[in-house]
């Protein structure tokens, strides 16, 4: 265990607790951070790439037909002088066919295979729940991706933006010449795809807009949205996507869709192809050879200040283990988590929203009505813990054309790509199905879901310093019961407060109760906002909903460790502090700050513990000390 300044504690909380790991962690080339979180997946990563050769090796043999075609699947990632043979070759038809279409007419023709081929287009169609029929699977329209990560990056005063920019132009123009373009070529293709980009940006939502959930719910009438293109036959490839023109969808991008016509029209129609033809090739690493791998990670290398790509056979591993989630999570879990620890933790789970439902109850500031409906939307709170008790049935469909059968892995994945395409196109107008999760269990990370008012916690994030047997329970309960009670808090945050308990989109609260809920999110935001950070500064709009759930979560960990036996808040709260333990780049802290709806990791640890009456008690912290904050600055919503 890594010193704790004892000094320091009074001081720089964060730093105090972790200041002696941070003096020797060294983050590792193809990283752009290292700590708490990352370290569980660097471990999980070693022991499944370790198992998965053994599996190609025939060491150990597949579970289930699943892991068959895993395995067959992972054989053809890992072929890597097959990749070396093919080059850059599985890519041309894919290019031909953007080259190929000469107007929209031909566009519109192909536009529903198109967007089942996963090719990129400026609208985008996925089918979800509906936000106020959460029951109900719908269709929404979305806007087609930049490149940058946030329109913000595209202001004028922005120079990272512009740094970026020219990062990003580099290694589209190398990617083009790769791909057969000549030089003048591969950068007259550059510039009119930025220029189509660059229209596309002012019509399209910040993070921080993105983060308040009703700006990306407005439901419109499709007759509408078919209206606001002459260029596109929206209806034509909506009728060929799902079967039938709906009634309605759900536009996330309202005034992207207002200005569509503007950005999409004849005159810009060659820009927007070039487009298409640099999102292609940026979008491909992992199925091509090295050379490509290395040179398509440069802009995300730059974003995160990673100094180089994961060696080839981690990539590889990662993109296998992403495409056949749910199939490596089940592995996971059942072999390294388990029944039993499924069942301890689902009990703590358990256990955290007893301690939630007393704090509603004794709350004082909310209404009689408002209270009682908050304790029926808790008590119908679904609880999934480690691992699905069944795999996705849309994996099972996944069969792989081996190598020895021709099969490659730019064909297979193809083929699998479309498929869960296909499956999500075939979901809508039909009821959801609230069994499927939305992580694999071997994520190191938790979510709540408002519209299933569900609450998941993957095998992967139930392990030291989070959770195990060797630590106290007041240790457990600053780490994942802490998480735990975040993302209870999740459903009584500032977004999360807004759906009712079947996860409808609804106005439960009282008019007094919402205003006053109101002025307590405002004083979370003013907490963190403007705080100095990596050289820029903490948007707290931003980040408020994840920082009124660590609020709550640590406010209700604290009060469930007090109610055990052996109890140490001393634990608790150095547990708390050593969970966020995170040493990053100054690119990634800074990209993070731009589009992460989470405030920094060091500051999670320090700003929340400042609103618990008991710190000060438990570490003797007073006005002199820079940790102390006065009573009436401390915001307590939880």
């Amino acid at each position: 265990m890594d010193k704790i300044n004892e000094q320091e504690l009074k001081n720089d909380f964060y730093k105090a607790v972790n200041g002696d790991w941070e003096a020797k962690a060294v983050i590792p080339s193809d990283h752009s951070s290292i700590g708490g979180f990352m370290d569980l997946v660097d471990n999980i990563e070693e022991t499944l790439m370790k198992d998965f050769d053994d599996l190609k090796a025939g060491k150990i043999k597949p579970e289930n037909d699943e892991m068959v075609e895993f395995k067959k699947y992972y054989d053809l990632a890992t072929d890597f002088e097959k990749k070396e043979n093919d080059g850059v070759k599985p890519l041309l038809p894919i290019l031909k066919r953007i080259e190929e279409v000469k107007s929209f007419n031909d566009l519109n023709e192909q536009f529903s295979d198109w967007t089942l081929s996963g090719l990129p287009t400026p609208i985008d169609f996925g089918v979800e729940a509906d936000m106020k029929q959460a029951k109900m699977n719908v269709l929404y329209v979305d806007g087609g991706p930049l490149f940058l990560p946030d329109r913000s990056y595209y202001d004028k005063e922005n120079q990272q933006g512009a740094m970026l920019m020219n990062v990003f132009q580099n290694m589209a123009v190398k990617l083009l010449k790769m791909v057969g373009y000549n030089d003048a070529q591969a950068k007259n293709i550059w510039s009119a795809a930025e220029r189509f980009d660059r229209s596309m940006a002012p019509y399209v939502l910040t993070a921080e807009q993105k983060a308040d959930i009703e700006n990306i719910y407005n439901p419109m009438k499709f007759d509408e949205i078919a209206s606001k293109s002459k260029a596109m036959d929206l209806k034509h490839a909506i009728k060929e996507l799902i079967g039938q023109v709906p009634d309605e969808a759900i536009v996330t991008e309202p005034k992207f869709l207002d200005n569509l016509d503007k950005v999409v029209n004849e005159e810009t129609f060659n820009d927007m192809k070039n487009w298409m033809l640099v999102q292609t090739v940026t979008s491909f690493s992992n199925t091509l050879n090295e050379e490509y791998r290395q040179v398509s990670g440069e802009f995300s290398r730059a974003l995160s200040g990673k100094k180089e790509a994961q060696s080839r056979e981690k990539a590889a591993y990662n993109f296998a283990a992403n495409v056949f989630s749910q199939i490596v999570g089940d592995y996971y879990g059942r072999k390294y988590f388990g029944e039993k620890a499924k069942q301890d933790v689902y009990n703590m789970v358990v256990k955290m929203i007893n301690v939630y439902e007393k704090r509603l109850q004794n709350n004082t500031w909310l209404s009689e009505s408002t209270k009682k409906k908050a304790i029926v939307k808790l008590k119908a709170l679904g609880i999934h813990v480690g691992y699905p008790d069944k795999i996705n049935p849309l994996f099972s469909k996944f069969k792989v054309t081996s190598k020895a059968d021709g099969g490659t892995l730019f064909e297979n994945t193809e083929k699998i790509n479309r498929m869960v395409a296909e499956d999500n196109m075939s979901k809508w107008h039909k009821p959801v199905d609230r069994s499927l999760w939305g992580m694999s269990a071997n994520m190191v990370n938790a979510y709540y879901s408002p519209t299933e008012n569900q609450i998941v916690f993957p095998a992967a994030i139930l392990q030291a310093p989070f959770y195990s047997l060797k630590q106290s329970s007041s240790q457990n309960f600053g780490g994942i019961g802490a998480v735990m009670a975040h993302e209870i808090s999740h459903a009584f945050d500032n977004n999360g407060s807004k759906f009712d308990e079947n996860g409808n989109l609804a106005n439960w609260w009282t008019e007094e109760d919402h205003e006053y809920f109101g002025k307590l999110a405002q004083n979370m935001i003013k907490e963190f906002d403007g705080i100095d950070f990596a050289g820029q500064k903490v948007n707290g709009k931003l980040t408020v909903s994840e920082n009124i759930a660590d609020a709550g979560g640590l406010s209700c960990a604290e009060e469930a460790a007090k109610g055990e036996d052996d109890c140490n808040l001393r634990e608790f709260f150095i547990n708390w502090a050593r969970i966020w333990r995170n040493k990053s780049t100054e690119q990634i802290k800074q990209l993070l700050l731009s589009i992460d709806v989470h405030a920094p990791a060091e500051l999670r640890a320090t700003v929340q513990v400042k609103n618990l009456d008991d710190f000060y008690t438990t570490f003797d912290v007073t006005e002199k000390d820079q940790m102390y904050l006065k009573p009436s600055d401390r915001v307590q919503i939880w």
